[in-house]
């Protein structure tokens, strides 16, 4: 690998870490997101001035990057950091220059392509596929969520580009009514892409939600197109652009709150909650706090049986899916101290998929990490490993737990940890 592209992904690996997106780095250092692109790409090498914004902002030695310590960096760089900082950080970028693969880092599974490969050749060089019933597709569209559900990603992964070869393969066969639900479950399956690309932190999640709403606006059910919406919007917040993923998710809510229907209402409240994560995120505090206060009114407005419904796709409408977001809506705010009573009240068991308790495990570590409390971090991140093993090796867990490896006082079992999930 040169040098420039050496420097590129450590570059990649300590704004993934920092749960940075390309826009904002960009914005800190005055280049667009597609520069930054390129310079984790190992295709352009930035000035020196937006370098030396770019090691400060990222919390980057200069040895780390292979640089030498100019004037020019001299001003915009201070060299006090610990080793410790520097090891954490090698490790993390380590992780992002192998790739951050959701797959076990063994041998065979290094072997084969992970999941954004999948769903890039599922973009641009689809399968040729043999169309099928409407009824079949529906059980194979069925199968894939549930290894979504129960946090199979590598299974799922495997298991897409055959899914959208078929759908997409479907629809052209059909006509009228028939071809709307084939759409339908084109764009579910499209969503499924899109959630797999987002828990990978991968740049492939933008045109996996472009295919998807474009198919639930082809399908005419408002239902798909707020399912379709909602991942959409979540790509928007990781490019940088929560102002316009909320104005997305505020507009969708509202015309599913008039459609008929009772699963449109539940998806309504579950796109309150999307957009107001999505407003903390982007220190949006008020509208923050006040769509999570309408995602609760929504939520109490439905019914027992409606909250319960089983046929929403990858969203919940239910008072402990509202508790789930405020600990992520008060964590984003850096108000963690105010999540810990949303989280005491959850009762991880009842939550209905493995899918969603292992996102409450998530959630508590990031809140917990934020309070500074790294036995409850660990434990948090242990309960989602027991859960769901995959999503212990996401990129985003991964680095809270090497942050807690390389601590300058580690706790007892972190290390076992980071060797189970690939971290050491």
């Amino acid at each position: 690998m040169s040098r420039q592209r050496r420097l590129g992904a450590v570059i990649r690996a300590a704004r993934c870490a920092q749960r940075m997106t390309q826009a904002e780095l960009g914005r800190a250092c005055g280049y667009s997101a597609s520069a930054i692109s390129r310079v984790e790409a190992g295709l352009l090498r930035p000035a020196e001035q937006p370098l030396a914004v770019i090691v400060r902002v990222l919390g980057l030695r200069l040895d780390a990057l292979g640089l030498e310590r100019t004037a020019t960096l001299a001003r915009y760089v201070t060299q006090d950091q610990e080793d410790v900082m520097l090891r954490r950080q090698l490790l993390v970028a380590g992780m992002a220059a192998a790739g951050t693969s959701m797959l076990p880092s063994t041998s065979a599974a290094a072997a084969r392509p992970d999941a954004s490969a999948r769903i890039v050749g599922a973009l641009y060089e689809p399968a040729a596929s043999v169309p099928v019933s409407l009824h079949q597709l529906g059980q194979e569209l069925s199968a894939a969520r549930a290894r979504f559900t129960a946090a199979r990603y590598e299974d799922l992964g495997a298991a897409l580009p055959s899914l959208l070869g078929t759908a997409q393969a479907t629809r052209e066969t059909l006509s009228g009514r028939a071809r709307e639900q084939a759409h339908a479950c084109v764009a579910r399956a499209w969503v499924l892409a899109t959630e797999l690309a987002v828990k990978a932190h991968a740049d492939v999640a933008w045109p996996a939600a472009d295919r998807a709403l474009a198919a639930a606006e082809a399908s005419g059910d408002p239902v798909v197109r707020g399912e379709a919406a909602r991942v959409l919007a979540i790509t928007m917040r990781r490019a940088g652009r929560p102002a316009a993923a909320v104005d997305l998710l505020r507009r969708t809510a509202e015309s599913l709150d008039q459609a008929p229907g009772d699963t449109s209402r539940a998806v309504a409240a579950s796109l309150l909650m999307t957009a107001s994560y999505t407003a903390a995120c982007g220190q949006r505090r008020a509208d923050a706090l006040e769509l999570m206060a309408g995602a609760e009114d929504a939520v109490g407005r439905l019914t027992a049986a409606e909250r319960q419904r089983t046929d929403l796709f990858t969203v919940d409408a239910t008072n402990a899916q509202a508790d789930l977001y405020w600990i992520g809506v008060h964590t984003a705010l850096g108000t963690p101290d105010e999540a810990v009573p949303y989280a005491a009240r959850i009762a991880p068991a009842r939550l209905p998929t493995t899918e969603r308790r292992a996102r409450y495990g998530t959630d508590c570590a990031r809140m917990w990490h934020r309070l500074g409390d790294r036995h409850r971090t660990l434990a948090a991140l242990q309960f989602t490993e027991r859960v769901a093993p995959e999503e212990a090796r996401r990129p985003a867990l991964r680095a809270l737990t090497a942050d807690l490896l390389y601590a300058p006082v580690t706790v007892a079992g972190v290390r076992e940890l980071a060797a189970r999930t690939g971290v050491s």
